[in-house]
């Protein structure tokens, strides 16, 4: 039997797993001519709207932890967002900024052009420690064994300074699939994950949201599973227990 979360709502959401999640956005993409940087578009927005929603204040700061996948891109997404409505964005990335690649390397385009640059990451405990909200874009739901190197570093810095934070998708470091953590891991105040919630996730750690990626439901259907209208109100539902059947 599938995990399901009882939205707020009283709707219930089916889980997906890493290998299921994976093959959804296979069949978006390939099946249904959705592009990668439409959905980052709309899961960076999306982010940065719910931040917006809950923090408010254009004055704040807004720290980035942005990995160099998909899940950095929705990162790096959401602080142009926050960007364009006066916020202060500073940025913390893994990897320089030329081996961004593919979507993500799209995305900082755009922010590089606006005049966002990374911070060194020297300057880390500065950055966190005085952001009103940190952003967690590192991982993802792909994780590989325990994190290393500088997503180990910043996983630990955040879990050291930062006073509010906002996962995407799922907390760095928790395996999409199975909630276990290998290594280091992400402390989120907050997750927002996308298109459907990952097994892995728990409500009771964390305010949970799913949020609209523009994914239809017909996309689902090859994974044995039927959606209704879950975002019929709103394009983010929040998430308050989960059911292991």
């Amino acid at each position: 039997m599938r995990a399901t979360f009882l939205a707020e709502n009283g709707i219930k959401i089916p889980s997906v797993s890493e290998d299921e999640m994976r093959e959804v956005d296979r069949i978006a993409v390939q099946d249904f001519q959705l592009g990668i940087l439409q959905m980052m578009e709309n899961a960076g927005r999306n982010l940065a709207s719910h931040i917006i929603d809950v923090f408010g204040g254009k004055a704040g700061k807004i720290t980035i932890l942005a990995g160099s996948g998909g899940n950095g891109g929705g990162g790096l997404c959401c602080a142009r967002h926050l960007h364009n409505r006066g916020f202060r964005i500073q940025l913390l990335m893994t990897r320089p900024a030329e081996a961004l690649k593919g979507a993500a390397g799209a995305q900082f385009a755009i922010l590089s052009s606006a005049g966002i640059i990374a911070a060194e990451l020297e300057d880390s405990e500065r950055l966190i420690s005085d952001a009103t909200v940190v952003v967690d874009a590192l991982i993802g739901y792909s994780l590989q064994g325990a994190p290393r190197g500088n997503t180990a570093l910043l996983i630990e810095a955040s879990n050291r300074w930062a006073k509010n934070v906002v996962a995407l998708d799922i907390p760095s470091g928790v395996d999409a699939t199975t909630g276990e953590s290998p290594g280091v891991s992400i402390r989120a105040d907050r997750t927002v994950t996308l298109a459907l919630p990952k097994r892995g996730l728990d409500p009771s750690m964390y305010d949970l949201y799913v949020t609209d990626i523009g994914i239809p439901p017909e996309v689902y259907l090859p994974l044995g599973i039927t959606l209704g209208p879950i975002f019929a109100e709103h394009f983010l539902v929040k998430l308050i227990t989960r059911e292991d059947n």
